[in-house]
């Protein structure tokens, strides 16, 4: 399983996975069979998509979550419902506003019954470490973004965790002021000021990963499974522009956007991917199954065209690290756009390169009405529940259906929060498409009038198009 486990974890999870029931006695699989483990000593980052299950793992390895199967262990031991020596920073702050600084701070030493002279000395110390001293009598509403971040980092570390979980902790900040609040964490911890063993980072800034980590994880999705392993041997500080740093960015990158491909690239940072192995279920369980249905990017249509057109103007090919970089955007924010381009056709990913196709290099280049007929004819091709939703409106004598009939369909492979995301996305592609239109009051879906009309003498691109390397699925 790697060097990792050269040392004795502090958390161990073994075999678990996450599962929610469904009507029909089958489980929705959320996390996928795994084997994880926090040692001593690291800066662990956990990197993926929106919606892959990071959090998800977060709370279960902090013990906030059970599994539905597979056990925990604390230094060796199984946790068995203990609350272990943990702490977590959230992405939203999660301040008490009526409560000063130092009170919000010595909160969770009250929750554990400290006595009142020994909470005030260490939480005084804590603000002290972590640059808030003279802070102290401020309220939350008084404070800066990332001064409330650091009250959160100080209300974590006050407790003396000996693993200190922090959820896209960055994530809500400025860049400057997520970039100073990184350089100030890692002061912390390479000079050993804060009483922590372990770091378990949330995060999908893939920068933020391999400047901060020792290890970085890689998750895939649905259900949430262990993609890469990686354990980065670049030495502290790190240079955001050595041929080392980059060079490890960009491959995970490809592995990123090549979610179908496993094992096909190989690890900068040793002489392999370190991959967990899987499990089997065991005996007696209900059968699980992830989701088989087409899952949807949650990208816009006007993040796509946009895209489509930058792509077309340098020339209809670009490496993925360098294009986010001149976008300003992090990969979670990207790749649902890159993902939603290759589904339709207009695009393709290959070894963290994304290339227009011609029918993509057609719709950049259209008129308004000649996208609108190009993007129809590309979702009906080949998006699913489109698909489902212009068969059925033209076989019904009114044309018209609620949208529970398909929230339904989509409740059987999706979880509460991804049914409302998938149908949202479906009614703005679909509505764009002039597929039908959607009156959200009444809940109704009803055909079209008249599709776009197509133009005089249209090419027909797609069918010359390479296919994709992978398209976007379950």
């Amino acid at each position: 399983m790697g060097d990792f486990l050269a040392t004795e974890p502090i958390i161990e999870a073994r075999a678990i996975e996450k599962s929610y029931p469904q009507p029909d006695g089958t489980r929705i699989q959320v996390v996928g069979l795994m084997d994880f483990c926090i040692e001593s000593g690291k800066i662990i980052a956990l990197l993926g998509a929106s919606g892959c299950g990071k959090s998800t793992l977060l709370r279960i390895l902090s013990g906030l979550s059970q599994p539905t199967s597979g056990a925990l262990f604390w230094h060796g031991k199984p946790l068995n419902g203990q609350v272990p020596n943990v702490a977590i920073v959230f992405q939203s702050f999660a301040l008490f506003p009526w409560l000063t600084v130092l009170e919000n701070v010595e909160a969770p030493l009250e929750a554990r019954g400290i006595a009142a002279v020994e909470r005030r000395k260490r939480a005084l110390r804590t603000l002290d470490t972590v640059g808030l001293d003279g802070f102290e009598t401020a309220y939350p509403k008084e404070l800066s973004g990332g001064m409330k971040q650091r009250v959160g980092f100080a209300r974590a570390l006050v407790v003396e965790p000996e693993v200190l979980f922090m959820d896209e902790p960055f994530s809500a900040l400025d860049v400057l002021t997520a970039e100073n609040l990184r350089g100030e964490l890692l002061e912390l911890w390479l000079n050993k000021k804060m009483p922590t063993s372990a770091i378990f980072i949330v995060t999908h800034n893939i920068e933020e990963a391999v400047m901060l980590a020792d290890r970085i994880v890689v998750l895939g999705r649905n259900p949430a499974r262990i993609r890469s392993d990686i354990n980065v041997r670049i030495p502290q500080p790190r240079d955001r522009k050595s041929p080392r740093f980059l060079e490890l960015v960009d491959y995970i990158y490809k592995v990123m956007t090549e979610p179908d491909i496993e094992h096909a690239l190989p690890d900068p940072e040793s002489s392999g991917e370190i991959v967990m192995p899987a499990r089997s279920l065991k005996r007696g369980q209900p059968p699980v199954r992830s989701s088989k249905y087409q899952v949807l990017p949650h990208a816009r249509v006007a993040g796509i065209a946009g895209l489509l057109e930058l792509l077309h103007d340098r020339g209809g090919r670009e490496d993925v690290f360098r294009l986010s970089e001149d976008l300003v955007m992090d990969v979670e924010d990207l790749l649902p756009i890159l993902e939603a381009c290759q589904l339709l056709g207009f695009a393709w990913l290959k070894e963290g390169d994304v290339e227009v196709s011609k029918t993509g290099a057609e719709f950049a280049e259209a008129d308004i009405q000649t996208r609108k007929v190009l993007f129809r004819k590309a979702a009906l091709e080949n998006v699913t529940i489109l698909k489902q939703i212009d068969s059925v409106l033209k076989r019904k004598s009114d044309h018209a259906i609620g949208d529970d009939f398909f929230r339904d369909i989509l409740d059987e492979h999706f979880s509460d929060e991804e049914v409302q995301r998938q149908f949202d996305t479906a009614m703005n592609w679909g509505r764009y498409a002039e597929i039908f239109d959607y009156d959200r009051e009444s809940g109704r879906l009803v055909q079209s009038d008249s599709a776009p009309a197509e133009p005089a003498q249209p090419e027909p691109a797609s069918s010359q198009d390479p296919s994709p390397t992978s398209t976007p699925s379950a």
